[in-house]
């Protein structure tokens, strides 16, 4: 907003009036005063701006003499989106318990993307539910995540058949992957950082089938791929 010098003044001049008028009629002794003549040219300037803001409305001298506040400036703060990929947003969410699709999630993201950045675990969480959707794959969470479990080089995903016991030692880490898994599964948070893969391995192996495979997204230590209609069969 720009304020104009020349109304300032007059509503100055205009509360001062006001105030003076309140007291008493403002007088200036002619008497001894060789100056009497500018005394009484001031006055008439006085009484001519008095009049013509007289004319105008309280409200309006409020507005022009009124420094604006952040309402009324003509721009507006843009909208916050919130990254749901970002780490404080999602461990700022709520701890989440829920039934078997998401335990079996969970498990699966803890122990095969727990050390990826929230970006990585949703990644690796795309994969399951992209191959519960695909018909070349079980049509549950749980089914995909076990599928050959126990069976040396026929289990999906490592943790299910390396032996070792399935041990939660990182609570802040099941915790976090769990409100992962169940963004998921609400379909909260769209499957868009894989471009529909069904596969991926960490970079740090080279498995036969990558390269024949279109690989989709490089995220974190993974790598992600999508299997082509010409090798459509298991």
């Amino acid at each position: 907003m720009i304020f104009r010098p020349a109304l300032w003044a007059v509503a100055l001049l205009s509360i001062h009036l006001a105030t003076v008028s309140s007291a008493g009629d403002l007088v200036l002794s002619q008497s001894n005063n060789p100056k009497a003549e500018l005394n009484e040219q001031v006055l008439a300037m006085l009484g001519q701006e008095r009049q013509a803001i007289s004319g105008v409305s309280t409200e309006k001298v409020k507005r022009l003499v009124t420094q604006p506040t952040r309402r009324n400036l003509w721009f507006k703060k843009p909208e916050v989106v919130e990254d749901r990929y970002a780490a404080a947003y999602v461990d700022g969410l709520p701890t989440v318990k829920g039934g078997k699709a998401w335990h079996c999630l969970t498990e699966a993201l803890y122990f095969e993307a727990r050390g990826e950045s929230v970006e990585g675990i949703f990644a690796v969480g795309e994969v399951i539910l992209n191959r519960v959707d695909s018909p070349a794959f079980p049509d549950n969470v749980c089914s995909v995540v076990h599928q050959g479990t126990g069976e040396r080089f026929r289990c999906q995903f490592t943790y299910t058949c390396d032996g070792r016991k399935e041990v939660i030692s990182e609570p802040a880490a099941w915790e976090r992957v769990g409100k992962v898994a169940d963004l998921l599964l609400r379909g909260s948070v769209p499957r868009a950082l894989t471009d529909g893969a069904t596969y991926y391995h960490t970079k740090a192996v080279n498995p036969r089938w990558a390269r024949v495979f279109t690989q989709t997204a490089s995220i974190g230590y993974h790598l992600f791929y999508r299997k082509e209609a010409r090798y459509a069969s298991k």
